[in-house]
């Protein structure tokens, strides 16, 4: 697995992962922005649980923590 990489929110890629304090989890839906291209979302789902799925919210100007797999 390749290194953690910091990207903005609109640069998450499908497949890209990331991980908070408790678990694990894919980006399997494009990234959107809101309010005016603010903030960003893009749906996620939970490695090891498929059905767990979650919608995750950024500022636009955040970065974001990925790994990004190899291929």
């Amino acid at each position: 697995m390749a290194a953690p990489i910091r990207v903005y929110p609109m640069d998450l890629q499908l497949g890209d992962l990331l991980v908070d304090e408790q678990s694990e989890w894919e980006i399997i839906g494009r990234p959107f922005a809101t309010a005016g291209g603010k903030t960003v979302h893009a749906r996620v789902r939970k490695v090891g649980q498929r059905d767990l799925t979650d919608l995750r919210t950024w500022g636009a100007h955040e970065h974001v923590t990925v790994r990004r797999p190899k291929g």
